[in-house]
């Protein structure tokens, strides 16, 4: 029975994954429509796979289906999003021996490289303007792939191959957490992905890929690995920088000493071209409104009571270092606590118990990858971004760490950012916001309240006799 209504989900969202290919050139039932109910039939599937028996089969499904899906978008025309071409572009450039640092792409000096690549260059977004904004990994990753073909179809596929990564990365984590490999779903069928990374092709595929890594060698206690993922993840985008704290492990000066190498190391690649290596980031955060304080939105709402107008943007920024020094505090803390972390796998023998690095589990999920979570989660609410494929890197925490505030969150991200609302006015925008920070509260108040009733307490418990039920079957 589970593997029946998995099948009917799973085809109902790639028939929506189609669809929204689809809406690009025929309006039916409008983008919004095509995200209300992939987010819906995916919170279905995420019901069912946590509280259903399922067998050995289950995960094959689960896996087909999400190739299904992306194939739908894999091979169409990215339109959602125009950032794919200066992916190829800055790959292409390389490959012409220039710095893809020195100049914008419309600039004179550049020109030998227009005719052969005509469509990419057309559809560059800021190309009169900016330099490149990518740090030094995402133009390695863009250079190995132009090597092989300089095409937009090229640059999805690889995207769609670090996905494959992410994927075995989740599935080696939860069978050393413990837990059903079936709950990959989460990852593998969010249809934000499916629109985000195999429609847009955005590089935070990679930024997943190499954050799953991290989080898996550091639960291996591998810890000259986890430096190296960190690090690679950091160089495509800066952002994960904040699982520092997390990943961090008491009296190791591996990690930080390999993140702080690799980061020299790639820059001093494209030093060439002195401090432009740093690209349009100072620009970006102007025409973004982070400069401003326009971005945050939590900031926005404080300006919007009475007495509060003025609020400065740097109070702000004082709150935020706050906040998230919070949690690296807590995170600090977690890491000088030496307790062996004891996996336990039931097997038809008895229990096989496994010996890990010293960690701290809480049901079953090592405390760091919950600080990560929370550090994570807390950045994307702090910095409150205007673009779907900003908080992607969030999903694999929530296949780790299911929670209903942060699935809340994506889907309300998803759905909203697809809606009329969401046409970049300021007023508008606010509105947009008020409704996902709303979402969110409501899911922290509904966890608080399933956690005190004997419903909550059953779905708990239905989660654990499923994955027993599961180890059953595979054993026998």
């Amino acid at each position: 029975m589970t593997n029946s209504v998995l099948c009917l989900l799973g085809v109902g969202l790639t028939l929506l994954a189609r669809q929204y290919v689809a809406e690009n050139s025929r309006f039916w039932i409008g983008f919004n429509g095509v995200s209300e109910l992939s987010a819906l039939l995916y919170v279905a599937a995420i019901v069912v796979v946590l509280t259903q028996p399922v067998d050995r089969a289950t995960v094959w499904l689960v896996l087909g289906f999400a190739v299904a899906m992306r194939s739908m978008t894999i091979f169409a025309e990215p339109f959602s999003s125009s950032d794919i071409y200066r992916y190829v572009w800055d790959g292409i450039v390389q490959h012409a021996h220039v710095n893809p640092y020195r100049y914008v792409p419309g600039n004179a000096a550049l020109t030998f490289l227009r005719a052969p690549h005509q469509e990419v260059f057309d559809n560059i977004n800021r190309r009169n303007y900016a330099r490149t904004i990518y740090p030094p990994v995402a133009q390695m990753i863009y250079y190995c792939v132009t090597l092989f073909s300089p095409t937009v179809q090229a640059m999805k596929v690889a995207m769609f191959g670090f996905e494959c990564v992410t994927v075995g990365a989740l599935l080696a984590l939860l069978r050393r957490m413990g837990r059903c490999r079936e709950e990959v779903l989460l990852y593998a069928w969010c249809p934000l992905l499916v629109w985000e990374i195999g429609g847009g092709g955005h590089i935070d595929a990679a930024v997943m890929a190499f954050v799953a890594l991290a989080l898996l060698f550091r639960h291996r206690g591998q810890t000259v690995w986890v430096g190296v993922f960190l690090a690679c993840a950091v160089l495509a985008k800066f952002y994960p920088l904040v699982l520092f704290p997390a990943l961090y492990q008491r009296r190791d000066w591996k990690m930080p000493v390999v993140l702080v190498a690799m980061s020299a190391a790639t820059y001093a690649m494209y030093s060439s071209v002195g401090k432009l290596v740093f690209g349009f980031a100072g620009g970006y955060a102007k025409e973004e409104g982070i400069e401003t304080g326009t971005r945050y939105f939590l900031l926005e709402l404080a300006q919007s009571v009475h007495g509060l107008r003025n609020l400065p943007v740097w109070v702000y920024v004082v709150f935020c270092a706050g906040v998230m020094g919070g949690i690296a505090w807590w995170a600090w803390k977690k890491a000088t606590v030496e307790v062996c972390n004891v996996l336990v796998f039931p097997t038809h023998d008895g229990e096989t118990v496994m010996n890990g690095p010293p960690a701290v589990v809480v049901n079953g999920t090592p405390e760091f990858v919950s600080v990560a979570m929370g550090l994570a989660f807390a950045l994307m609410l702090l910095f409150s971004p205007h673009y779907p494929w900003y908080i992607v890197w969030l999903i694999p925490f929530l296949v780790l760490v299911p929670n209903l505030p942060l699935l809340a969150y994506l889907m309300a991200f998803f759905y909203l950012f697809t809606t009329p609302l969401a046409d970049g006015t300021i007023p508008k925008m606010f509105l947009v916001n008020k409704i996902l920070y709303g979402v969110v509260a409501l899911g922290w108040v509904v966890t608080l309240v399933l956690r005190r009733l004997p419903m909550g307490r059953w779905f708990v418990s239905a989660e654990r006799r499923a994955c027993e039920s599961y180890t059953s079957i595979r054993n026998s």
